[in-house]
Parts: structure tokens; sequence; C-alpha cells
């Protein structure tokens, strides 16, 4: 009897380990799909399929997705530079996530899309925020508010197309994705 629990002990064990490596092999394949989807639309002006990875993969791996970010943000500023750019994807990538997290149990591909079309649409604003405290260090607040501004204002156009772009991709891409994601699931829980 107590080589039998011994042994199931260790299968657990096993299970877990097979989880935790699971785990860890998503988690870099998220990474990789994100950033090859970043780099293959770098052409198109403000049409990226990254909020729609994070939306999904946030989905799929619920609070796990605080390793995907992470990751995809150091290597985003490895490969162009920790510019001030870079300072607002610390708080833009997981706001999304968080706000995906909030609204998880919503299955209705009109609200994912209306939700990744609003972020998109508000991303320029959320850049800003760099841009105004940097302003605001050097030239007072005023100064850095009228920044802030003015660089927003300046890209409310490309915020058009990037709410245009993530409410389309969600539309088309969302079903096929999530029919994927559910069968990865049951093959592997």
């Amino acid at each position: 009897m107590l080589l039998k629990s011994s042994i199931a002990s260790k299968m657990a064990a096993g299970n877990k380990l097979k989880k935790s490596t699971y785990d860890i092999a998503m988690t870099g394949v998220a990474i990789a799909i994100i950033e090859v989807c970043k780099t293959a639309l770098m052409g198109a002006p403000n049409i990226e399929l990254t909020s729609f990875w994070v939306i999904m993969f946030t989905l799929f791996f619920g609070r796990k997705i605080l390793f995907v970010i992470p990751a995809f943000i150091l290597i985003e500023g490895c490969m162009f530079g920790f510019g001030i750019w870079w300072v607002m994807y610390l708080y833009a990538w997981p706001l999304l996530a968080l706000l995906t997290g909030i609204f998880r149990k919503q299955e209705n591909v009109v609200f994912w899309a209306v939700l990744s079309g609003l972020y998109g649409l508000f991303f320029g604003a959320l850049c800003a925020v760099p841009y105004i405290v940097n302003a605001s260090f050097n030239g007072g607040i005023r100064s850095g508010l009228y920044a802030g501004f003015t660089w927003w204002v300046a890209g409310i156009p490309y915020d058009l197309l990037h709410c245009a772009g993530n409410f389309v991709l969600m539309m088309v891409l969302y079903k096929p994705v999530n029919m994927v994601f559910s069968y990865i699931k049951k093959q592997y829980s």
C-alpha cells in the first residue's frame, strides 16, 4: 500500500512537471507568434495583430499571460531600443490584458472587436503619457500637457486606422483562433 501511494505521488509530480513544461513551451510559442506577426505587419500603418494576440492569449492563458507580456516588451526593447516609446509598452499591454481578464466571460465576437477597436482608438492617448511626463520635467506641467496633447492629436488619423484594423482583425480571426485554442485545451487538459 505504501509503495502504491509513493508511485501515485511521483506520477502526480510528473504531471505537474509536464504541465509546467507545457506552460513554458506555450509561453514561448505565444511570444514568437506576437513577434512574427508584429514584424510581418510592420510596414502597415497602425495595422497590427499584437492587440488581437494579447486578448486571445489572455483568454487562453488566463493569469499566465503575465509571463508573455513582459517577455514581449523586453524583446521589443532589445530589438528597437529602449526609447520613450518603450515606456508606454510597460503599462499599455498589461492594461489590455487586465481589461480582457475583467471581461473574460464574454464570448461575443462583437464585444471583443469593439474592445480591440476602442483600445486601438485610445492607443495614441496611452502613448502620450510618457511624452507628457518627459516634457513636464523639461518645461513644466503646462508644457508637458501641451506636448502630450499635440502629440496625441497629431496621431488621431493613425488611431482611427488602428481602431478599424483592430476591429476588423478581431471580427475575422476570433472564431477560428478560438476554435483552435479550444481544441488545444481539450487535448492538453
